[in-house]
């Protein structure tokens, strides 16, 4: 839909919306952003405890809290409206150029793009959810993830890692993190936390407060099985053991 918006006029928009949005917090003594939180919050301790009524009853109205305090806010607003605008400027640019087709000419050089094959990830990215690697045997695929609430399990045992190095990145806010490594694999952790504890193949923090921890195994640097762990945590626990 918007083809022609260019990054520049992106960048403004995007600059734009913080502004509004740091003025909401400033002036207006975080407007909606506390009712958001406070949603949040409701989503996912609803989220834990779906399977029971109360449970159902919590999830959803945080839901409905939630979406009206995003609607609310002054960004968001912003957001909707340069959205409609850049909408209907393209739309009015489009019916006023025609479409142009070149024609073609045999004999003519063609560019000949390099053949690509599409590997599908073995996670998507995903808001609120748990997600684990299959319970039976996989085919590889370096992870590169992001997402906001839920567990992260991840079981290194069911598959062949390459010959080189496996990476897995995981960028979450709130939720757990739990790697399986076999033995005779090498690796590298290194995790950020806010808040959490980490219990990384023996070694024990049993509090983290705005903290990186940086581990790797003595073969690390030499050893062609070895897989690169890097992940950041706003608020929870990573577990990364042998198995």
């Amino acid at each position: 839909m918007f083809k022609r918006l260019t990054t520049d006029t992106f960048n403004w928009i995007l600059i734009i919306g913080v502004i509004l949005f740091i003025v909401e917090v400033a002036f207006f003594h975080g407007g909606m952003i506390a009712s958001a939180l406070f949603s949040g919050l409701f989503i996912y301790i609803g989220w834990k405890k779906f399977n029971r009524l109360w449970g159902k009853i919590l999830f959803w109205l945080g839901v409905v809290g939630l979406v009206f305090a995003i609607l609310n806010m002054l960004a968001v607003r912003f957001l909707i409206i340069a959205a409609i605008v850049l909408f209907i400027m393209n739309y009015s640019k489009s019916k006023k150029e025609a479409e142009h087709f070149m024609p073609h000419f045999p004999g003519h050089e063609q560019v000949i793009a390099d053949p690509i094959v599409e590997i599908k990830p073995l996670f998507d990215h995903k808001i609120m959810d748990d997600q684990q690697t299959e319970d039976t045997a996989y085919q590889w695929r370096d992870i590169n993830i992001h997402g906001a609430f839920g567990d992260r399990v991840i079981d290194l045992s069911n598959t062949v890692l390459p010959s080189d190095t496996a990476i897995i990145s995981i960028r979450h806010i709130v939720g757990n993190i739990v790697i399986y490594v076999p033995y005779e694999v090498e690796v590298s952790i290194h995790h950020s936390s806010i808040f959490g504890r980490a219990h990384v193949l023996g070694q024990h923090h049993w509090r983290l407060m705005n903290q990186s921890l940086h581990y790797q195994t003595k073969e690390y640097d030499t050893s062609l099985s070895r897989v690169k762990i890097v992940t950041s945590l706003f608020s929870g626990d990573i577990e990364v053991k042998r198995i």
